[in-house]
């Protein structure tokens, strides 16, 4: 079925269930520093599908709109008449072959084959009758038999193949279902047949979808965690650009809480059991989460091509990028909204539906205001200063963002919620849908990783300490 991606198979569900195979249980992460190895050709299709697995299986589990979809190419695309091109010639022969005399049933008969190879899989297991009455019906020996005798009726095995369509298809299906039941042109009945029969394969797959989503939630991060570390055994330096990510990371937060320690020389941060130390006399080693939600706030300052994305983070860096996209939309919409209300005042802001829509500011700017064109040229120099990312009011409401979002995805994160910065009232609604969207990444990312990250930010902030066999999690 063209466009849709297949569930993972039974047994890799299964896997992430049941123990590991081996008797001892070692810890997760990156392993002692090695040389770069070449892989075989199935060592690469082995590496391939279990990226694949790891994949599916998270977009599954994040992604609770996931639903697949047949692939439609744009009606005038090269794609859309290749397609259109193979397909006429395919049916034409097909006509020409079952109008010949006598027909010619060959092609025929491979498609009522598929037919019920389609069928079958679209049956549970609990459907043992239908399974047989499949069988029976569309039995391909008697079939080739029918068609040697010159007495093979498609007609009729379409009307069977309809009302088993019609039992097994979802109830907003049954329409178009039934629609097929006044064709009666052999050659456009089974091309429908097989339309109607893709479409009820992708319900198939999306129901599948929805009833492993439960399952796959309560074993997630097991299941990645032991596919990401065969990842690992394979490409053991497949975590540079995480530890690079991880180290910038730290190396900001040591430099904040110096200059912190400096300017509040009483305060001292308390950094959790695993991090504990001092990198010198004077300055506290910051805690793993500390610099974990500094590294994960950085994301939302990404510039493609500075830097490699971390590899950890690669399955949702769409996600974060869509993120990051929305964080600097609300940052010019706040600061906009902040300078048109310096600017203007109650009478521009208090006008019904103005923060719902933006558009109103100039219609209230030229009906309703004093000085309206004095005031409209100082507006628009303001508000066009706002797209210099140097502009100082667009970085006020940029830091008070990240700092809401910084405290949303940390542990006691609902607490930013009974707070929420000055300046961002008009936005607030949008920015805890995005904190929400934001902190379900992370929440996941972290749960997943937690052992990972730990044992390179150990590496990172105790590079000479011993290595620690036990499993860490963050």
């Amino acid at each position: 079925m063209a466009g849709a991606e297949p569930p993972p198979r039974p047994n890799d569900t299964e896997e992430a269930a049941g123990p590991r195979e081996s008797g001892e249980e070692r810890p997760l992460g990156p392993g002692p520093a090695s040389s770069p190895q070449i892989l075989s050709t199935n060592e690469l299709q082995e590496l391939s599908d279990e990226v694949f697995r790891l994949s599916t299986v998270h977009e599954i589990v994040l992604n609770a709109d996931l639903k697949v979809h047949m692939v439609n190419f744009p009606p005038h695309s090269l794609e859309n008449r290749v397609k259109e091109t193979l397909h006429k010639a395919f049916w034409d022969r097909l006509k020409k072959q079952i109008s010949a005399s006598p027909p010619d049933y060959t092609q025929a008969i491979q498609l009522l084959q598929e037919i019920k190879e389609a069928l079958l899989l679209l049956l549970l297991p609990q459907n043992s009758q239908l399974r047989s009455q499949i069988e029976g019906v569309l039995d391909l020996e008697l079939i080739r038999q029918e068609a040697e005798h010159g007495a093979l009726d498609i007609h009729g095995l379409s009307t069977s193949i309809l009302s088993t369509m019609a039992m097994l298809c979802a109830p907003f299906r049954d329409e178009e279902v039934q629609g097929l039941q006044s064709l009666t042109d052999p050659v456009e009945l089974l091309r429908e047949i097989f339309r109607v029969l893709d479409l009820m394969k992708m319900d198939m797959l999306n129901f599948t979808i929805q009833n492993l989503r439960p399952y796959l939630q309560e074993c997630y991060v097991q299941y990645e965690q032991e596919k990401f570390q065969k990842i690992l055994d394979k490409l053991p330096n497949s975590l540079d650009n995480t530890t690079e990510w991880l180290r910038r990371a730290a190396a900001a937060e040591v430099s904040a809480s110096s200059l912190q320690s400096q300017s509040c020389p009483a305060t001292s941060s308390s950094p959790d059991a695993h991090f504990q130390g001092a990198v010198n006399s004077n300055t506290t080693v910051p805690s793993a989460m500390s610099v974990l939600n500094r590294g994960y706030m950085d994301l939302l300052c990404w510039e493609p091509g500075q830097n490699e994305y971390p590899e950890t983070l690669l399955l949702d860096q769409a996600r974060l990028q869509e993120v990051q996209a929305q964080v600097n939309q609300l940052t010019i919409i706040a600061a906009v909204l902040l300078v048109t209300s310096g600017v203007c005042g109650s009478t521009l802001f208090d006008s019904p539906g103005f923060i719902a829509r933006l558009k109103l500011v100039t219609k209230v700017l030229l009906e309703g205001l004093s000085s309206i064109s004095e005031k409209c040229t100082s507006l628009k120099g303001q508000i066009r200063s706002i797209a210099d990312k140097g502009n100082a009011v667009r970085n006020i409401i940029k830091q008070r963002i990240h700092l809401f979002l910084s405290l949303f995805i940390s542990p006691d994160g609902q607490k930013s919620q009974k707070d929420f910065p000055k300046g961002l009232d008009a936005i607030q609604e949008e920015l805890q849908e995005v904190g929400h969207r934001f902190r379900s990444v992370t929440y996941h990312n972290r749960q997943v990783f937690g052992p990972f990250y730990s044992a390179i930010l150990k590496k990172v902030l105790f590079p000479e300490a011993e290595p620690d066999s036990g499993r860490d999690s963050m």
